[in-house]
């Protein structure tokens, strides 16, 4: 038995999730199924470096699952992709140790989030970017605010209600708030961790500072606060992306 681990990007808009769920189309069910086909209907099961909510897109996803077929590791990208739907795509297949975890050796992670600035919607990007027609967000605010973020804190101010993890504190070593060619505005952010919810509600209280209804230095008190109540709205999930995952050597 051996253990691989792939990385895997995919389109959110047709999925209800990455993680299995009952009578729903998600990532891991779609790739748990194409592994059990492999394996003579035996079946395989799929850990991800986390799970992204229903919309949510990946183009850095990590999954590791164990196999006894005699395949060479050359040829398992192929193999996934002729079989897997084309909204999600493998992008690399390796062979790593048996103690590789892909969700609990992780040691950080990079999501994307997409704004457009434009005043109509693409009607390419409606389930990809997340426009906000007659708002024109004052992107100095936003870094000005982003700031605070970086560091160590407690998020529960920032992340869902229902979040069941008792250590909720996190360390954010990059936020940036990048303008594109393409009239998009961008959020990237980088950390050991990330609760559940925790990037769309960073990116929602962004915004509202972008476009005034919050003050930049409302930030420090919502993170003191440790009360979800104290932070503003969670930011629609199809403009999010996990970019990558990093792992200790």
């Amino acid at each position: 038995m051996k253990r691989l681990k792939a990385t895997i990007t995919y389109d959110g808009y047709g999925f209800a999730g990455y993680q299995v769920q009952p009578n729903a189309r998600t990532v891991q069910l779609e790739l748990e199924r194409v592994l059990t086909k492999m394996h003579k209907g035996l079946t395989v099961r799929v850990v991800a470096s986390g799970r992204t909510d229903a919309g949510v897109h990946a183009t850095g996803q990590v999954i590791h699952f164990d196999t006894d077929l005699q395949f060479p590791i050359d040829r398992w990208q192929r193999a996934l992709n002729v079989q897997l739907p084309g909204d999600i795509r493998v992008l690399s297949v390796e062979e790593v140790s048996t103690d590789f975890h892909a969700r609990y050796g992780t040691s950080g992670k990079v999501y994307r989030y997409k704004w457009g600035l434009g005043d109509v919607e693409s009607p390419f990007k409606r389930h990809y970017v997340v426009y906000m027609p007659g708002t024109k967000p004052d992107i100095q605010r936003m870094r000005e605010a982003a700031q605070t973020f970086l560091g160590t804190h407690d998020f529960t101010s920032f992340c869902s209600a229902r979040t069941e993890v008792v250590d909720r504190v996190r360390t954010i070593t990059r936020l940036d708030l990048l303008e594109t060619e393409q009239d998009e505005l961008h959020m990237v952010i980088e950390g050991d961790g990330f609760l559940y919810n925790m990037v769309r509600i960073i990116a929602g209280n962004l915004w509202e500072v972008g476009i005034g209804r919050r003050e930049p230095g409302d930030i420090a008190q919502m993170l003191a606060a440790m009360d979800r109540k104290k932070a503003g709205k969670t930011a629609p999930a199809h403009g999010l992306y996990l970019e990558s995952v990093f792992y200790n050597e």
